[in-house]
């Protein structure tokens, strides 16, 4: 049962950051800009941290696997 409420904690903060960094819309539905054109949104700033921590994360599962089997 502990499990599932972690789960559901690290799917949450997962899913909430896509919310937290999106760009806001527009307010009046006019556009708001003094252009047409919209500014490019960074998509891969949080990438090399994510490559970070899943290879953090493997060299982790892989040592605890080897110390489990000896």
């Amino acid at each position: 049962m502990k499990s599932i409420y972690k789960f559901y904690i690290v799917t949450f903060l997962l899913l909430s950051d896509f919310i937290m960094f999106a760009q806001p819309g527009d307010d009046d539905g006019g556009g708001g800009l003094e252009g047409d054109d919209t500014p490019a949104a960074p998509i891969d700033g949080k990438l090399i941290w994510l490559a970070m921590i899943s290879i953090l994360f493997a060299f982790y599962y892989l040592n605890k696997r080897t110390q489990k089997a000896d």
